[in-house]
């Protein structure tokens, strides 16, 4: 079992903060909720992530797409659960690490779809319910496509 770490928080707050060792979309995608909580904690800090360069704009597109939706959730008077140690419990996607570059893609494109699944779900409820919600879903689900597709072009490109 893992022993707890004490973290001694600077005066002030700190004024950097690095996530680092990700190393697919989906270890991205499982700290946004920490990261963003970081963000509220520490509105002052600069928060930098560590990825493979083909990740890096997925992770700034997940992060904005949290970050979106918390604030329409707020608009709609609601509190958005950025909770972390409930993050997987509440995810559309089971997290499965696979063991390779190839692996992990795949795995990845998995989540992208279901993220596409879900999105385009959400959206078609919203017809005639709420077209600002209804026109965020879309736009998310337009760049979840693209993601998806990038995805899919990495694959295409490498072997197993």
């Amino acid at each position: 079992m893992a022993r707890a770490r004490v973290l001694h928080v600077p005066l002030g707050g700190f004024q950097k903060i690095a996530v680092l060792r990700l190393s697919s979309l989906g270890d991205v995608v499982l700290t946004l909720p920490v990261v963003h909580a970081l963000a509220r904690a520490y509105p002052g800090a600069k928060l930098t992530y560590w990825v493979k360069e083909e990740f890096a704009e997925h992770a700034t597109q997940e992060q904005e797409h949290a970050d979106r939706i918390a604030e329409r959730i707020v608009q709609l008077g609601g509190e958005p659960d950025l909770n972390p140690d409930t993050l997987t419990s509440r995810s559309h996607a089971e997290y499965v690490e696979g063991s390779s570059l190839v692996e992990m893609l795949r795995e990845d494109l998995i989540a992208e779809r279901i993220a596409i699944d879900s999105y385009r779900e959400i959206a078609e409820w919203l017809h005639g319910k709420d077209p600002t919600t209804k026109r965020l879903m879309e736009e998310i689900l337009a760049v979840e496509e693209e993601h998806a597709d990038d995805i899919n072009s990495l694959l295409a490109g490498m072997k197993d």
